[in-house]
């Protein structure tokens, strides 16, 4: 009952007040001859239908002058209000369909046009804070999602949305997994998620893929299935809570804000390459940009420095862990900055 009256209001407006007008036709035919002609229901109701409907049946009984004045007056308006009730509906057909092709076919140029992207797969309460942080750090990224409930959010989120199954090879291919930066399997399924991390490594072996997974057990699946990184929601929160109530300051400073606000820094990684940092120091990449704190120097075989000299040298491929405000790092390294 409650789906029904979801469907009954979800309905163009033209579409119900034609519904209406039938409705009440009918119900004014069949009384008026009740009256008129002291006719059964039965009879009323099958002569008012034979008149609404045009189908041209023979009259169920000989009329009176008034009863075919009446007659005249239900066709005409009958006719009307059909014609108006079948324009709605062909309309609501036409446009419904002709609006989601045309959506259909926008997103899917949008995605074709997607280079260095993330793709994320699930948008569940996970899904949906990824895609929150990705929307305010300015980042490319594609949702891949079948749940209906959680489309429509997205979409109303204005998020980029590409409905169909994250572990079908089609999909990944559509949204962009031979070209993407990185892929995050993030659905409230461990088995599911699984499943997305093998498809997309057969698809693009070197893809960086970030899991979610809801147990324990499940992170050395993930990780042999070829995800770099497999993140559980409820211990992340655990350590999180427990540093807060141990050491405040530094819980604070681990959950620094994606974006500046008010001139504060914020965490971003920055990678060397050829032309920006690599075959330089830390000091030449960072020369001539002010209040620029270096956490930490990753080298391209997991080697991490904490705290590095400026003099440390940076060769193609190291990472740098930095905080600095946003204009600082739009001169740091412009073309490629991540933020951490």
């Amino acid at each position: 009952m409650r789906d029904l009256r979801a469907f009954f209001y979800s309905l163009p407006p033209n579409i119900i007040r034609s519904g209406v007008a039938i409705a009440s036709l009918a119900a004014i035919g069949t009384v008026g001859y009740m009256i008129i002609e002291h006719w059964g229901f039965l009879d009323a109701l099958y002569m008012t239908v034979i008149v609404l409907t045009t189908i041209g049946f023979a009259e169920v009984k000989e009329l009176s002058d008034e009863g075919r004045v009446f007659t005249i007056a239900l066709a005409v308006t009958g006719i009307g209000a059909i014609f108006y009730a079948l324009i709605a509906v062909f309309q609501f057909l036409v446009e419904g369909e002709f609006a989601s092709i045309l959506g259909s076919q926008r997103m899917k140029r949008q995605i074709e046009h997607l280079r260095d992207h993330y793709i994320l797969c699930g948008f569940g309460r996970v899904g949906a804070e990824i895609a929150r942080e990705f929307k305010a750090r300015h980042v490319d990224f594609v949702v891949v999602e079948s749940n209906q409930e959680a489309i429509a959010r997205g979409s109303r989120a204005g998020y980029l949305m590409l409905i169909g199954d994250a572990t079908s090879d089609e999909t990944l291919t559509e949204a962009g997994v031979g070209r993407a930066a990185c892929l995050l399997a993030a659905s409230d399924s461990d088995e599911g998620n699984t499943f997305i991390i093998l498809a997309t490594k057969a698809l693009n072996p070197d893809l960086y893929v970030v899991a979610r997974a809801s147990q324990s057990e499940s992170r050395p699946r993930m990780t042999r299935a070829g995800a770099r990184r497999v993140f559980s929601p409820y211990a992340s929160v655990g350590r999180q809570m427990a540093l807060s109530s141990m050491q405040p300051m530094l819980a604070e400073f681990v959950d620094t804000p994606a974006a500046a606000e008010g001139g504060q820094g914020v965490l971003a990684e920055i990678e060397a390459s050829v032309g920006t940092g690599a075959g330089g120091s830390v000091g030449d990449l960072l020369g001539g940009v002010p209040d620029v704190s270096v956490l930490g120097v990753q080298k391209k075989n997991g080697e991490l420095t904490v705290a590095p000299p400026v003099g440390t040298q940076l060769l193609e491929g190291d990472r740098l862990i930095v905080i600095a405000s946003e204009d600082a790092l739009a001169r740091i390294h412009p073309p490629s900055a991540a933020k951490a």
